[in-house]
């Protein structure tokens, strides 16, 4: 899935294949810019900031967080703005919406300081590991020659014969990583992707291909390849960096404002108001992707909670 993923983005327009929250409506990068601007407000207001995103896509949710967050005042006088992203079509893209923008291939290569990072649909394109129980044991799932083939291993867990378990330990090792930078130096971070609140077994591993399902092992790089977040082993990750949540998608933008700020949109150009309520609608409702979306805010331990996960 690495390999696979890393030709994808380096060589595709991944947007042929799936469509992000940011690409449905402005209001979603509109209300995390917001959040990002309060919680550096929680933060005593630093002179300088860090605005990281990781995996920016085409720039868009960047934008129209920073266009939101310029309502309060020295927000953007003191934010830095960095992005975390390989591709270089990407790259060339955010280039042409975020002008000044600085570019990193991982989370190490950030200059030290205080941060603040968005990252919105990252986790679940990190590779996974896959084991399946039998009745001998668990094993672990490999793909030789373009087949699946299953190969002797260590790994332990509870189950039940014909139970499959997943694991990205490159997720595990990047949360880690960003909850010491966060307790070191300071800071918060948002990530909002998909999956569980709760481990459990199963099979969640899919390609998208223009838009459809496709073939996990069917021509490796040209389909987008992801998997659910185990937001449980996510959390239990972050170590001694507080951490709030998951909450459901749909909850947590609408503690924000977001059907407020579409209403303020629709009284401000009515012609748009079906497509304004349509991408509301696609964002929050549970059937859409209100509920198996979630967001989730680790911190600095001494910062205050952070906005939309108060009750």
């Amino acid at each position: 899935m690495a390999r696979a993923n890393a030709a994808y983005y380096a060589r595709r327009n991944p947007f042929a294949d799936f469509t992000t929250a940011p690409e449905i409506g402005q209001v979603f990068g509109e209300v995390l810019g917001l959040w990002a601007a309060m919680v550096w407000d929680s933060m005593g207001r630093p002179e300088r900031v860090l605005l990281v995103e990781a995996g920016p896509g085409r720039g868009t949710m960047m934008a129209d967080a920073l266009r939101a967050a310029a309502v309060l005042p020295g927000f953007l006088a003191a934010a830095e703005l960095h992005l975390i992203e390989t591709s270089p079509g990407l790259r060339a893209e955010q280039a042409r919406r975020l002008p000044g923008a600085i570019w990193h291939d991982d989370l190490a290569g950030l200059p030290p300081g205080p941060m603040i990072l968005l990252a919105n649909e990252f986790l679940d394109a990190l590779p996974i590991r896959q084991f399946l129980r039998d009745d001998a044991g668990w094993q672990e799932r490999w793909v030789e020659d373009g087949a699946s083939t299953l190969r002797p291993t260590e790994f332990e867990a509870a189950g039940e014969p014909g139970d499959i378990r997943e694991r990205c330990e490159a997720a595990l090792t990047w949360t880690a990583a960003l909850a010491a930078r966060l307790g070191a130096q300071g800071g918060a971070a948002l990530l909002v992707d998909y999956g569980p609140a709760e481990s459990g077994p199963g099979d969640t591993l899919q390609a998208l291909r223009q838009g459809a399902p496709a073939d996990p092992l069917a021509d490796p790089g040209t389909a987008d390849l992801t998997a659910h977040v185990d937001f449980a082993a996510i959390a239990g990750a972050a170590g001694p960096a507080a951490v709030h949540g998951p909450l459901p998608q749909g909850v947590f933008l609408a503690r924000l404002g977001l059907f407020q700020r579409t209403a303020a949109l629709t009284a401000a150009a009515p012609q748009r108001a079906a497509a304004l309520a349509a991408a509301a609608h696609r964002l929050t409702a549970p059937e859409a992707m209100g509920r198996l979306f979630k967001a989730l805010a680790i911190c600095h331990p001494d910062l205050p909670l952070p906005p939309g996960f108060a009750a």
